[in-house]
């Protein structure tokens, strides 16, 4: 009865802001409780994040630990740490509830291609932060090889867990960027020629992204973003042109194909 009333499922603009808070409420929610289970999480965390320090102390030989520089370190800290965990292992819930608000405004083949890009991009982007536990050893062992002999590797525990932060989300969103750009071939936005054209371009955007985005200034943890982010857009390029043809193929049996230069 309902939607009869309504056959274009229009909504007033307060409504659209209750919708919206809604929507907000329950990805809070979702993000307080994943923050109460990474405060558990977090001395197992820690351990994980700390063992690249441990074996920097082991192979060279020398001091290297965590430094808790203020009294009230330890605990401002560990609330940072238990909202990042929350924020990473409820990604499912807040993405969803965002594109539960958008979608009733697209169209069916719109909607088709949000949930899609959704249920590709998590499972890149968490492939992505899983990789960056690879990648995070040899930088810390790279940058750990440049202390002079007889000297510690005393690093504060504010900048190290920033780091290996800001390394796990840039990696999971280098590996969603292939995504957008079949995304963006979907949608009729961007053709596969057009990416096998510019391939060169796309081979020095992939290395200045891992040079800029990864936080240290060693080619290792570049070469750990930059072949696996080559391989996603090679991988996005097939899928790209797989769609291309299928649609041309689609035109010619309409007849709407024009033949482009």
């Amino acid at each position: 009865m309902k939607r009869s009333k309504n056959p274009d499922r229009t909504m007033p603009l307060m409504g659209h802001f209750k919708e919206l808070r809604n929507r907000m409420i329950v990805a809070l929610i979702a993000l307080l409780i994943g923050a109460v289970v990474g405060w558990f999480l977090y001395d197992p965390v820690i351990v994980l994040l700390k063992r690249p320090l441990d074996d920097v102390a082991e192979s060279q030989g020398r001091t290297a630990e965590l430094n808790f520089a203020g009294i009230a370190s330890p605990f401002d800290l560990k609330l940072k740490v238990s909202v990042f965990i929350g924020f990473i292992v409820t990604a499912p819930v807040w993405l969803y509830e965002l594109c539960a608000f958008v979608v009733p405004g697209l169209t069916k083949k719109e909607r088709q291609y949000v949930f899609g890009f959704l249920a590709a991009a998590l499972p890149l982007f968490f492939a992505g932060a899983a990789l960056a536990f690879f990648a995070l050893p040899k930088a810390i062992q790279a940058l750990g090889s440049l202390i002079p002999q007889g000297a510690s590797y005393i690093v504060p525990a504010q900048d190290y867990l920033s780091f290996t932060m800001l390394l796990i989300v840039v990696f999971g969103i280098a590996f969603v960027l292939p995504v957008i750009l079949v995304g963006l071939n979907f949608m009729g936005v961007l053709r596969a020629q057009t990416i096998r054209r510019s391939w060169r371009w796309v081979v020095m955007l992939a290395a200045t992204f891992a040079a800029i985005a990864t936080p240290s200034p060693d080619a290792i943890s570049m070469f750990y973003l930059m072949v696996p982010m080559l391989f996603m857009f090679f991988l996005a390029w097939i899928v790209c042109a797989v769609n291309d043809k299928r649609r041309k193929r689609k035109m010619i049996a309409q007849g709407t194909w024009v033949e482009e230069d």
